[in-house]
């Protein structure tokens, strides 16, 4: 069963971003801002070295890269963003305020990954797991192909 989120956007989603981080016990520090405002400015998946490289230019100093994989590793046990496993690249969540498994449609011709919610697919993953005597404590679902812009053309 699909699940409908309130998707946040612009400040709206910095906001979001931020209660959650918060409601964790974690601090919103000026850098861990920065990398979100960076990863949520990228319309596909943007590795940690996109974003070093963006945030470094706001700043007009060197991040290293190191750095941001640290906050993006924090971000994503905060659900503030998902990792693109396939691709080694980050996407901010847009409804941070949610929990679920994510299933990621990519396209193999222009890099866009779509993150949707299908609770009854990567439950029937846990549940296969779970028979199989093994724990899944994240499942991982990408599908690789051509959204439909690419298809269209």
């Amino acid at each position: 069963m699909a699940h409908i989120h309130h998707s946040h956007s612009g400040t709206d989603l910095a906001d979001a971003a931020r209660t959650t981080m918060e409601r964790s016990g974690e601090q919103w520090t000026p850098m861990r801002a920065a990398v979100f405002a960076a990863l949520s400015g990228f319309e596909r998946p943007a590795s940690a070295y996109d974003i070093a490289e963006k945030v470094s230019q706001v700043q007009g100093r060197r991040v290293a890269a190191n750095s941001v994989y640290r906050i993006l590793d924090l971000f994503v046990g905060a659900n503030l963003a998902r990792r693109v496993e396939s691709a080694n690249a980050y996407v901010a969540n847009d409804h941070p305020d949610c929990l679920h498994d994510c299933i990621f449609l990519i396209c193999d011709q222009c890099g866009q990954a779509k993150h949707v919610d299908d609770d009854s697919l990567s439950g029937g993953v846990r549940e296969m797991a779970r028979r199989a005597g093994f724990s899944a404590a994240r499942p991982v679902i990408e599908v690789r192909g051509r959204c439909g812009d690419c298809e269209a053309d």
